[in-house]
């Protein structure tokens, strides 16, 4: 918290209704991304050992959408409320830096994500190729080169402020009207980080398209192992879709405002504007778990048997081992342990025991034949038929 002077530095511009609205909203968000990224990378740590190359991007994303909820929303949500920013400079500072990194690094990634899923259907010589070690490359690469223009900023290459509604922080976008350098990092970052990726992302589906389309008969004739992965990289090119559509359409209404308030009068913009995009924009941190979770068959596999799993030790506890296993080595070793030996061989003599009706012992039944009379705590009279006359009398 900052002192009293470093609270009055930033003041809403908007009503205490909307201020309402978008504390409202962003703790909606804050939970569902909380709970979806937190099972997204559950579920993956739980089929580490089977993640496909693609899927590595699927997992960053999620830590991005999670770093952004966790650095973000505890700062944004009470300030909202309290119709205020609650906090001071450096803390705005490092609210604007992390909204950069993040953002920046879910678009990146997405973009990257685009092209190993066109590598893989066009070119699918060199997809074949594409290795876990290539991804891990890749997401190290996507971090650093979204670390560039997030830390820029704090090297005077641009500037962080108040949002121009006045609960949260983010780049100076009035500043490019009066600073060269300022101009140039405003530049770059369209070009760069928001430009160049949306025109990558357009033109890896698009070439993913035609080429579906051209060997989709083909694809349909013949089932073998290479069709089953071609369906698989189709599925993840699907959901990849899905996202980025997500992703951008939560973050475009932003974009448009910042350009208009960076190359036009920044006066003319209404603060409402910004608070608006502003919750559009953060939206996009619940896609990605909601689309791969609810549609991707294997995340969505492995979150149903753990939940199942999970819910079976908390009503009924761990099963017996009897229980589960009642014609296997544990209930031939109580066989064996349980016999009563008189001088007569052990195959000879064998206690047969039953919740209901006690243990009764018999002699000339060998422990495999004892052992499928154990099917059940009661006898039916077929089975009983089945013994001699002598045995039956253990038994009736």
């Amino acid at each position: 918290m900052g002192n009293a002077s470093d609270t009055t530095l930033f003041v809403s511009t908007i009503s205490k209704e909307l201020d309402l609205l978008m504390g409202t909203f962003y703790s909606i968000f804050c939970v569902l991304s909380l709970l979806g990224n937190g099972i997204l990378l559950l579920v993956a740590y739980r089929k580490r050992l089977s993640l496909k190359p693609a899927e590595f991007f699927i997992i960053n994303l999620s830590i991005s959408d999670l770093g952004m909820t966790l650095s973000l929303f505890p700062l944004a949500i009470p300030s909202a409320f309290a119709h205020k920013w609650l906090f001071d400079e450096i803390t705005c500072q490092f609210y604007a830096m992390c909204g950069v990194l993040f953002g920046l690094c879910s678009l990146t990634n997405l973009t990257a994500l685009s092209c190993i899923c066109c590598l893989k259907v066009c070119f699918s010589n060199y997809g074949n190729k594409f290795s876990s070690s290539h991804a891990c490359f890749l997401v190290v690469a996507v971090w650093c080169y979204a670390s560039v223009f997030a830390i820029g900023p704090l090297a005077h290459w641009g500037h962080y402020r108040a949002e121009p509604y006045g609960t949260a922080c983010c780049i100076d976008w009035n500043v490019p009207n009066y600073e060269l350098s300022a101009l140039s990092y405003i530049v770059c970052l369209f070009l760069f980080c928001y430009a160049l990726p949306c025109t990558v992302i357009f033109l890896s589906y698009t070439f993913i398209l035609l080429t579906v389309r051209g060997s989709h008969q083909a694809v349909q004739q013949h089932v073998s192992p290479q069709t089953k992965t071609t369906n698989a990289h189709a599925l993840i090119v699907k959901l990849s879709v899905a996202v980025c559509i997500g992703f951008l359409g939560a973050w475009s209404p932003y974009a448009i405002v910042a350009m208009w308030a960076a190359f036009g009068d920044a006066t003319l913009v209404p603060p409402t504007a910004f608070a608006l995009a502003a919750i559009f924009a953060k939206s996009s941190t619940i896609y990605n778990p909601m689309v791969y979770l609810l549609c991707k068959p294997n995340f969505r596999k492995c979150l149903c048997r753990d939940t199942s799993t999970f819910r079976n030790r908390i009503c009924r506890g761990s099963p017996r081992p009897e229980q589960k296993d009642p014609f296997g080595s544990t209930s031939q070793r109580n066989i064996k342990d349980m016999s009563v030996s008189n001088g007569q061989p052990e195959s000879h003599r064998a206690c047969l025991h039953s919740a209901k009706d006690g243990a009764h012992c018999h002699t000339g039944t060998t422990p495999q034949r004892t052992a499928r009379i154990l099917s059940g705590s009661t006898y039916s009279n077929a089975t009983v038929s089945q013994l001699s006359a002598k045995q039956q009398a253990h038994f009736l």
